[in-house]
């Protein structure tokens, strides 16, 4: 079994909310998707979590190769 690369971790992070790897790594690029600083407070809104799933959805797609 193989592990997940940093960059696997942020994107199921971001998509399942749950997390995945270092809390850091997603926290960074969840604010550079949004193109502002994230308060950590907002994670605890279901539509805001609901957003940043929709900023993840195509490259949690793109993880499973065809």
């Amino acid at each position: 079994m193989k592990k997940l690369t940093p960059q696997q971790c942020i994107i199921l992070t971001g998509f399942t909310g749950i997390l995945h790897g270092e809390f850091e790594w997603f926290h960074e690029d969840l604010e550079k998707r949004l193109g502002r600083e994230v308060q950590t407070s907002e994670l605890g809104y279901p539509e805001f979590m609901q957003e940043c799933r929709s900023l993840y959805e195509e490259d949690f797609n793109n993880l499973m190769p065809d």
